[in-house]
């Protein structure tokens, strides 16, 4: 089963380096405190402090704000200017100052605070956000999509409640309690004995895009298995040493990307043709060549995919051409 942080179509970074974007891999600041997430009382607390720092999210989407240099802000609010009608109240955790923040589930963003003020997904903003933001970001739209496709209790069907301040759904009818889900899935850049890397295409994707093979891990299996068994499935080249590189959380909706170097151990290529349409060899040459023409589009900037390349060829991708 192949899965892909590729979504971006003909948008996201076109080349460059993803050192903004790996603030989705790298420590975000913030101690996510879960120890007082049944506390109320140390919740209201928090939420009363002038100090508290709110957003809201809807749909993936937060209110941005772009600074000077080129960085974008989440939009935040004091704790006392964000109504709960509502709204499901999710605490993110404390910074190393003290503040302590929280997200507000709603059905639409709210009026924009500012003119410059504007809606963003993670796809868009994750390039741009500080690792605080992006951490914070990520955090939020993960328990959104959780709890909006977890309404019920799967053990008896009945309605199921928020609790533990947004990190669990309580059924009143069973007892039973329910987690945010997260679905490991790998993502590796597979090298052969040539040092050249496999990248190939999924069929619903634009022409051009070129990206490292995917795929979700399977009950019973470990993650250098799943590594060996993606690849094979999805090309046809089986693969001997698998090494782990990075993860990044990918809540789209509950992915967690584990990300790999592989080397093949075959070089003849064989595509599935229902998940990759095409899966091609790359010299660093051929590749830097693709990009420059269009030929390539390469892996979205804001994707863990992009970084394997770029570790594999050595420094930043070069701009898509024309």
């Amino acid at each position: 089963m192949s899965t892909s942080t590729e979504h971006l179509g003909r948008t996201g970074n076109r080349g460059g380096s993803t050192d903004r974007a790996l603030s989705l891999t790298a420590p975000s600041g913030i101690d996510r405190a879960a120890h007082h997430r049944l506390d109320e009382a140390w919740l209201a607390a928090a939420w009363s402090h002038p100090t508290t720092r709110v957003f809201v999210v809807s749909g993936g989407q937060v209110l941005v704000d772009d600074m000077p240099g080129g960085t974008t802000e989440i939009v935040m609010t004091p704790a006392f200017d964000a109504p709960l009608t509502e709204t499901h109240r999710y605490f993110l955790g404390t910074d190393e100052d003290g503040v302590s923040y929280f997200a507000l589930q709603k059905d639409s963003l709210p009026g924009r605070i500012d003119q410059s003020a504007r809606p963003a997904g993670l796809r868009e903003a994750g390039l741009l956000l500080s690792p605080r933001d992006a951490g914070l970001m990520v955090h939020a739209v993960a328990l959104e999509n959780w709890q909006r496709l977890h309404r019920f209790c799967s053990r008896c069907g009945d309605r199921t409640v928020v609790a533990a301040a947004g990190h669990v759904r309580r059924c009143p009818a069973c007892g039973a309690e329910h987690y945010p889900r997260t679905d490991p899935a790998v993502i590796m850049l597979v090298t052969d004995e040539q040092d050249r890397a496999l990248l190939g295409r999924q069929v619903h994707w634009p022409e051009g895009r070129f990206s490292t093979l995917a795929g979700f891990v399977e009950p019973g299996e470990s993650i250098e298995q799943s590594v060996i068994r993606e690849v094979w499935e999805e090309a046809g080249v089986t693969v001997g040493d698998v090494e782990y590189v990075a993860s990044q959380p990918w809540p789209f909706p509950s992915s967690l990307m584990l990300g790999f170097m592989a080397r093949a151990t075959s070089s003849e290529i064989n595509v599935d043709g229902e998940e990759i349409q095409e899966a091609r060899w790359f010299s660093r040459a051929d590749l830097r060549e693709a990009i420059a023409s269009g030929e390539v589009l390469p892996p979205a900037g804001i994707s863990i995919a992009a970084r394997l390349v770029e570790l594999w060829y050595g420094k930043p991708l070069p701009a898509a051409g024309p």
